[in-house]
């Protein structure tokens, strides 16, 4: 229980320290929002009256403030273009982003830790050179090539085998699942295919440390082959890194998904953000930096808390400590 109340505490300290490093560093970019917004040949009244209406004539710290107060209540502001709710925004490009995001990661676990695995049971030199080979091409193809690859293959319109939408996501969104979930499949693929390599590695490396060590050989003294012990025992054992892999990259992948988003012109929130910042909507792009911040902090706290559930050394080891203490 300590622990988990340590973690929180840590998870609310590094909470607030992203809010004041957002709302900082966006308020030093150069450019003056209000002159934006009035237009190139606004006279200065025009310019000062848009800034008193925004309140970016009153102190930083009371601006800070008021912003704070009104995260406690889940609003994230209004555009201050479009005069939408910045929540709401989120919200609908967060509907696109994260089940892409959820795809890609099972197209990279389904490829990822089979081959891990099958790399790690490879007995000949040819064999684990092979799986080596297509654990470094498969990380250092670019997501962009990847896919524009796949467009060319499987675009509808262009592609060989067209039978794959390459852009767009359906106006109804969710409301026609059938078309929603197609438009993301390309998408998912160019994503899944490189992080599907990375956990390869990490799944041969995590399964190597244990294939020559005692717990295999007990298992084997068991009655097991070596390829039901590395199966059964290492990876339960491995289960713990795999996990903080998996959710880091979970994580990782949003930034990840920008590039696709704007190459299969899908309206995420890679897309949302790129956008905003073109058009120096401060409140917006303030809102989404800070609600991406937090779900990379929610991940980590998360993967903590899972990794010391997993692990009952960590456990142990930390029980001591308290007892000790």
């Amino acid at each position: 229980m300590r622990f988990v109340l340590r973690r929180l505490l840590l998870f609310v300290v590094a909470l607030l320290a992203i809010s004041v490093a957002v709302f900082a560093m966006l308020r030093v970019l150069p450019g003056d929002v209000a002159a934006v917004m009035a237009g190139v040949n606004s006279p200065p009244e025009r310019v000062a009256q848009l800034r008193a209406e925004l309140g970016f004539d009153r102190p930083l710290a009371v601006q800070y403030l008021d912003w704070c107060a009104n995260l406690l209540h889940g609003d994230l502001g209004a555009s201050m273009l479009t005069g939408r709710s910045v929540s709401e925004q989120v919200g609908v490009r967060a509907s696109i982003t994260f089940p892409l995001i959820t795809l890609g990661l099972l197209v990279a676990l389904v490829i990822g830790i089979p081959l891990g695995c099958a790399a790690t049971l490879a007995r000949g030199h040819r064999a684990r050179a092979a799986y080596r080979l297509v654990s470094i091409v498969g990380g250092a193809i670019p997501a962009l090539w990847s896919g524009m690859l796949l467009i060319l293959l499987f675009g509808r319109g262009v592609g060989l085998i067209g039978v794959l939408p390459s852009q767009g996501f359906p106006a109804a969104g969710w409301g026609a699942p059938g078309r929603a979930l197609t438009s993301l499949i390309l998408p998912a693929l160019s994503v899944g295919i490189i992080v599907g390599a990375s956990l390869m590695r990490y799944t041969r490396s995590a399964l190597g440390e244990f294939a020559s060590s005692g717990y295999i050989e007990t298992a084997m003294s068991c009655g097991m082959t070596r390829t039901q012990a590395v199966l059964r025992v290492g990876l339960r054992l491995a289960m713990p890194q795999m996990v903080s892999v998996v959710g880091l990259t979970f994580a990782e992948m949003i930034t990840g998904v920008m590039v696709i988003e704007n190459l299969f012109a899908l309206p995420g929130l890679g897309t949302g953000l790129v956008t905003d910042v073109g058009n120096r909507d401060l409140i917006a792009v303030q809102g989404e930096l800070f609600m991406l911040a937090a779900f990379f902090l929610l991940i980590g706290l998360l993967v903590d808390l899972a990794h010391r559930a997993l692990d009952p050394r960590l456990k142990a080891s930390i029980s001591g400590n308290e007892v000790s203490a």
